[in-house]
Formats: C-alpha cells, sequence, structure tokens
C-alpha cells in the first residue's frame, strides 16, 4: 500500500507569521505618526509615550510574575497597547493620568480576560474612553510647540475652520498621534503592502464618515474632508478598528463593521455631547464583533443544503 494520509487537527497550513512579527509591523507603521507627534508637540509627548508605553510592558510583566504565567510581554502587544494608547492622548495629560490609563488596558481590559486573544473589546480604546469618562481632559489637548500659544480646542471642538494642508501636516491641537494625517497614512499603506489589514474595514469606514459628513455638511467636500482628517477617525480607523481579536474576521463582516462605526462616529459628532465619536464607536463595534462573524460567516462545505 502507497503513503498513507495523516490526518490532525486543523489548521492545515501556516503562514509563518508570528504574533510578535505582526505586532512589530504595528509598531514599523504607527512609527511615523510616533515622530510626527513628537516633532509637533515637544519633548513633553515623548515623554508621555515612553511612560505610557514603559507602564503597559511593566504591568503586563508584574501581572504574569504575581498570577505565575508564562511571560508575555516578548510578543510585543504590550507595546502596540502601550503605544497606541499613548497616541490617543494629549501631549499636555498628567503623567499619572497615563500611568492609570495603562493599567486599565493591560490589567482590567487584557490581563483579566485571559491575555491576548480572550479580550473582547480594544484595550487601547477602552482605555481611552475610560480616561474621556473619568478624567474629562481630552477636548482641551496642547497645541504644537511651533504655534505661539499653548492650548486650546481641538479642530473638532472649535469653531475656528482648519485648513485641509495644517489637518494633513498635524499643525493644530489634538492627541500626538492622532492630529498628522500624512503621518498616519504613511502607516496605513505599509500595513497594506504588508498584508497585516485587509482595505475593507478601514476603508468603509472612513469612506462612511465622508459620506455622512459630506450630507450634513450642505454638500461641502471640503468639509467632509475636514471631517475625515480631524479628531482620531484615522489612526482608530486603520489601528484600532482593525484589531485582529475584536474586528470581524469575514470580509463582509469588517464592511458592517466599518459601515456601523463610521454611522456611530457620525451620529455622535453631530448629535452628541462629545466632539469626538470614534472611540465610543470602536468599542461599542468591537462588542457586536461576535454577532456580526455569525451572521457572515462562511458555510462549512457539505452543509447548509436542504434536508430530502
Amino acid at each position: 500500500m502507497g503513503k498513507q494520509l495523516t490526518l490532525s487537527a486543523s489548521p492545515h497550513i501556516h503562514s509563518g507569521r508570528t504574533t510578535s512579527r505582526v505586532m512589530l509591523d504595528v509598531i514599523i507603521a504607527l512609527l511615523p505618526a510616533t515622530i510626527a507627534g513628537c516633532v509637533i508637540f515637544g519633548l513633553r509627548a515623548l515623554a508621555v509615550v515612553a511612560l505610557t508605553v514603559a507602564s503597559a510592558v511593566g504591568f503586563e510583566a508584574l501581572f504574569n510574575l504575581i498570577t505565575k504565567k508564562k511571560q508575555t510581554i516578548g510578543d510585543l502587544s504590550a507595546i502596540v497597547t502601550g503605544l497606541l494608547l499613548a497616541l490617543n492622548l494629549p501631549a499636555n495629560v498628567p503623567m499619572w493620568q497615563c500611568v492609570v490609563g495603562a493599567l486599565f488596558a493591560i490589567i482590567v481590559v487584557k490581563c483579566l480576560f485571559g491575555g491576548l486573544g480572550c479580550n473582547i473589546v480594544n484595550p487601547a480604546i477602552t482605555a481611552r474612553v475610560f480616561m474621556l469618562v473619568a478624567f474629562g481632559s481630552m477636548t482641551k489637548a496642547a497645541l504644537p510647540t511651533i504655534v505661539d500659544t499653548v492650548a486650546g480646542a481641538t479642530p473638532l471642538a472649535s469653531e475656528q475652520a482648519t485648513s485641509l494642508t495644517d489637518l494633513l501636516l498635524g499643525l493644530h491641537g489634538g492627541a500626538i498621534g492622532e492630529t498628522c494625517a500624512a503621518a498616519l497614512l504613511v502607516g496605513f499603506i505599509y500595513l497594506l503592502v504588508r498584508r497585516v489589514i485587509s482595505w475593507h474595514l478601514p476603508v468603509v469606514f472612513i469612506g462612511t464618515v465622508f459620506a455622512a459628513s459630506f450630507f450634513l455638511e450642505g454638500m461641502d467636500a471640503v468639509a467632509a474632508l475636514s471631517a475625515i482628517l480631524s479628531g482620531g477617525l484615522l489612526i482608530g480607523a486603520i489601528f484600532m478598528a482593525t484589531d485582529y481579536v475584536t474586528s470581524p474576521a469575514t470580509a463582509w463582516g469588517k464592511v458592517l463593521f466599518g459601515l456601523g462605526a463610521g454611522a456611530i462616529t457620525v451620529l455622535i459628532r453631530y448629535y452628541g455631547v462629545y466632539p469626538e465619536g470614534v472611540s465610543f464607536a470602536i468599542l461599542l463595534m468591537n462588542i457586536v464583533t461576535p454577532f456580526i462573524d455569525s451572521w457572515t460567516k462562511h458555510k462549512v462545505f457539505g452543509k447548509g443544503g436542504k434536508k430530502a
């Protein structure tokens, strides 16, 4: 008898891409926005990034040590969480709040749910929402150090229009990593080229906000462009909504997630009490992701037909 088949449990094909490699790609993609934020907002921004990342890594290592679990900081996910949280904070945030935010993201949202892959919501975005609700100072952000002023409202909270050029270059108030749209788009291209993410979710998310804003702003294309370049839409759609663990697995699921997140963002921006709705939108869609996966999952071959 010839060679016999070897039966084993799935998965049967391994791409060779490890968790640490994916996380490293995300870190690399975030570098342009991180560098731009530190240049625009100065050393204070660098200090916020360093402290938040160090706190995130330290809390995960400490949790594993106390609970006698295998150390997981080598997968780089804690660095990604800390970096994303830092980039969603203004440069003038009190340093102790950075530590509290990192503690909430790593311990409460991630580790207590079983670690990477078990959390039901994105740790960084959930920590940002927690900090917004708990401390309420996220809409007053430091302005670029090259601007002759020290603080002010973000473009979404300001009554004065910000030019598209300033929005692209990050010459306005906002969080450290959300202001420079050009740097975020460079990171987006890198992730697409590396096939770390697909285009479906971020493009639909951003496109939904653009289309709705275009309609609500009286068919004003410039205002609609300003809406997608302002606030945390780009960093949220590109880097946080696309989280493997908390976003749908199928292409149609990603489309539904993007549509829902875009609609919620617009509703909060135009009709809510907060000027920004991206964080809340992603968090809410994270919660319904299991249902989206259930609705859009592929049928198993040989099943689903009508019974005789």
